[in-house]
């Protein structure tokens, strides 16, 4: 059921009715009624509280350090950002023309 039904469902419930199906939130969490994670469970636990991350492309991606003079710097970010993509987006066509260039000799 989609959370738009259920809300739809506790919204034509009379207070009496609401009381009862929602009882269950109002008792206190024991620990000692809890179990263990099973490892699928604490496998989507872990997910869960994974950060998410770089969206992976091709073979993943290597953060390299690279030194660029200032000016051809800052003419590179107002391209970029005229084309409304990211600096890194600017290099990495860049690479990519660059070496089907040279593939091509």
């Amino acid at each position: 059921m989609t959370s738009r039904g259920v809300t739809a469902n506790y919204r034509s419930m009379d207070a009496e009715e609401l009381a009862k199906a929602t009882a269950e939130f109002d008792r206190e969490m024991v620990i000692s009624q809890s179990r263990d994670l099973n490892p699928g469970e604490r496998r989507t636990w872990q997910k869960a509280r994974r950060k998410p991350g770089r969206p992976r492309r091709g073979a993943g991606v290597k953060v390299v350090s690279v030194s660029v003079e200032r000016g051809l710097l800052s003419r590179s970010d107002a391209l970029a950002s005229r084309l409304g993509i990211s600096r890194a987006a600017l290099i990495e066509r860049g690479l990519r023309l660059v070496l089907a260039g040279v593939a091509d000799r």
